[in-house]
């Protein structure tokens, strides 16, 4: 179980850098007015990336902090969303 454990711990953090890439190239898009690409990075983080940490997440067990870091990163798609206008 340790090294399920281990494995899953170091997903999750290779999710949570991948999704930090995500939002950095999200803003950069935003900034150049490229909205077709902006849209391909919300689609990205919200409906791929998001989803599998939260379910690596509830693998392995979860907790207040990681709960927050969910509702933290989908505050931050509904504001760049509003920003874009889709929703």
């Amino acid at each position: 179980m340790a090294k399920r454990s281990k494995r899953l711990r170091n997903a999750i953090e290779s999710y949570k850098v991948e999704i930090e890439k995500h939002f950095e190239k999200l803003e950069k898009d935003i900034m150049e007015k490229d909205d077709f690409l902006a849209r391909y990075h919300i689609k990205e983080i919200d409906k791929s990336l998001v989803i599998t940490l939260e379910n690596k997440i509830k693998l392995l067990g979860e907790s207040a902090e990681d709960k927050k870091l969910i509702e933290n990163y989908r505050n931050r798609l509904k504001e760049f969303k509003r920003k874009l206008g889709i929703e």
